[in-house]
C-alpha cells in the first residue's frame, strides 16, 4: 500500500468516526461498545464534544434503555454548555416507551473543567426559586458553603456565590419577601440561620443563632401578619424566627425524639401550620400560632425509616401532606387527623431525599428525588407515577417546580432546570 493510499484511508476512519458522532440518533441508539470504539478517532470540534458527552456517563450507558441513553446524553450536552446539542439529543425518537414529562434545558457543568458555567464544588443539599428584579431565578445551597443564585431562563449565575466567613455547609435553603425585598434564608451545619438580600447579595443583621446542632431544614410563611421562617435542627427541635426583626417568635417546637431532618409550611383551616419530618420516622403537624401540635403521623401506620422529605398540597379540597423517606416511600397523609390517605408510592429504590408539590395541567403532583438518581412525578390524586422517571448522573437530594412547570434539581455538584415537553 503506498503511503498516499494509507494517509487517505485513516482520514477516511476518521471522518466516518466524526460524521457519526455528529448524529444523536447514532448516540442514542447505537451499542455503547460501538459508540466508545469510535470516541478516540473524533478529530472535528462537533465530534469531540459529542465524544466528552457521551464519556461522561459511560458507566451507565452501557446498561440502559435508548430513552434513559437519551436523558443522560441531552443532560451531559447542557452541562457541556451545548443547549442546542441538548436539544437535538432529546428530540431523537425511542421506542422503548421511555417518554419523560420534562426536558433538560440547561444545567451547571462541573463535568467539564473549561465550563463557564460551573456548579457548586460539592453537593447542592437545597434549592428554592424567587422572582429578583422581574426574573425568576434559582437558589441553590451547597456543602461546598457558597448560596448561588441562577438565572432560571438563561442558566447564568447572578452576581457572585454568598459565602459564610466559615465557610460551613449549607444544608437548607428557603426564600420569601421582607419589606418588599427578596430574601434567602439558609440553614448551616454551624448552627446558624442567615439571611440574605438578594437584590444586594448581602447578609441581612446578624446570623440567627440558638440552635445547637445542624439546621438542616428550613421553610418560610407569615404568621401575624410577618414573615417568618421554620428552623429544623439536628438538636430535634424547629424553632420559628421573625425574619424582620430577627428575634425567636416562640419557645421551639419540641416533640421529635431524634433530629428534624425536613421542614414544610402551609395553611389549613386559615391558621399557618408547619410540618416537620424527623429521624424518629415521623412527622408532626404544628399549629405556628399556639407552638402545638396538631396531629402526628405515626410510625406504626407509615414510614419504617427516616422522614428526610416533606410538602402540602391539597387533593379534593383535602389539605395533605407528602413524606419521602429513607424507607424508599412516597406516603401521603390527611393533615388534620394523621391518618394515611390510600397506599404508599413505590419504585423508587433508593432513599427519598427531596419532595416538592404542584399541579401541573389542572392535576396535583408530587415529584420526588431520590439516592437512586432518578426523579418520578406522582398524581396525587390516583397514585400513580406519572410518565417515565428522569435518570440523572448522581444523587438527587434537591427538587422544586416553578408557577410555570419548569423543574429544578439538584443533583451531585449540579443544577439542572427542565421544562415540560
Amino acid at each position: 500500500m503506498s503511503d498516499e493510499q494509507h494517509v487517505d484511508g485513516v482520514e477516511a476512519v476518521l471522518e466516518g468516526a466524526d460524521g457519526r458522532l455528529a448524529d444523536p440518533g447514532f448516540l442514542v441508539n447505537a451499542n455503547p461498545g460501538e459508540v466508545l470504539g469510535l470516541v478516540d478517532a473524533a478529530s472535528g470540534p462537533a465530534a469531540q464534544l459529542a465524544a466528552a458527552v457521551y464519556r461522561t456517563s459511560t458507566h451507565l450507558h452501557r446498561d440502559a434503555t435508548p430513552g434513559v441513553r437519551r436523558q443522560l446524553l441531552a443532560l451531559d450536552a447542557a452541562r457541556y454548555g451545548d443547549r442546542e446539542l441538548a436539544a437535538r439529543i432529546a428530540a431523537v425518537p425511542v421506542d422503548d416507551g421511555a417518554d419523560v414529562r420534562w426536558e433538560v434545558e440547561w444545567a451547571t457543568g462541573s463535568v467539564a473543567d473549561h465550563h463557564l458555567l460551573a456548579g457548586h464544588a460539592d453537593y447542592v443539599a437545597a434549592v428554592a426559586t424567587v422572582v429578583l428584579e422581574g426574573r425568576p431565578v434559582a437558589v441553590t445551597g451547597s456543602w461546598d458553603g457558597t448560596v448561588r443564585v441562577w438565572d432560571l431562563t438563561t442558566g447564568q449565575p447572578v452576581g457572585e456565590p454568598l459565602t459564610n466567613d466559615d465557610e460551613h455547609a449549607v444544608l437548607a435553603v428557603a426564600t420569601t419577601v421582607v419589606d418588599g425585598r427578596p430574601v434567602a434564608v439558609t440553614g448551616s451545619e454551624d448552627g446558624t440561620v442567615r439571611v440574605w438580600d438578594l437584590t444586594i447579595g448581602q447578609p441581612v443583621g446578624e446570623p440567627f443563632t440558638g440552635h445547637t446542632g445542624y439546621v438542616k431544614a428550613v421553610a418560610t410563611t407569615v404568621l401575624d401578619g410577618r414573615p417568618v421562617a421554620v428552623a429544623g435542627d439536628s438538636d430535634k427541635t424547629a424553632r420559628v424566627w421573625d425574619l424582620t426583626t430577627g428575634q425567636e417568635v416562640s419557645h421551639p417546637l419540641i416533640d421529635h425524639t431524634d433530629p428534624v431532618e425536613a421542614v414544610a409550611t402551609g395553611v389549613v383551616d386559615g391558621r399557618p401550620i408547619a410540618i416537620t419530618g424527623s429521624g424518629d420516622f415521623t412527622a408532626l403537624v404544628w399549629d405556628l400560632a399556639t407552638g402545638q401540635p396538631i396531629s402526628q403521623l405515626w410510625t406504626r401506620a407509615g414510614h419504617s425509616d427516616e422522614v428526610w422529605a416533606v410538602a402540602m398540597a391539597v387533593v379534593d379540597g383535602l389539605p395533605v401532606a407528602v413524606t419521602g423517606s429513607d424507607d424508599k416511600t412516597v406516603r401521603v397523609w390527611e393533615l388534620t387527623t394523621g391518618q394515611p390517605v390510600g397506599e404508599p408510592f413505590t419504585g423508587h429504590t433508593g432513599k427519598v431525599r427531596a419532595v416538592t408539590t404542584a399541579v401541573v395541567d389542572g392535576c396535583p403532583v408530587a415529584v420526588t428525588g431520590s439516592h437512586d438518581k432518578t426523579v418520578r412525578a406522582w398524581d396525587l390524586t390516583t397514585g400513580q407515577q406519572v410518565g417515565a422517571e428522569l435518570v440523572f448522573p448522581d444523587e438527587v437530594y434537591a427538587v422544586v417546580m416553578t408557577p410555570d412547570g419548569r423543574l429544578v434539581a439538584g443533583f451531585g455538584h449540579d443544577v439542572a432546570v427542565l421544562t415540560p415537553r
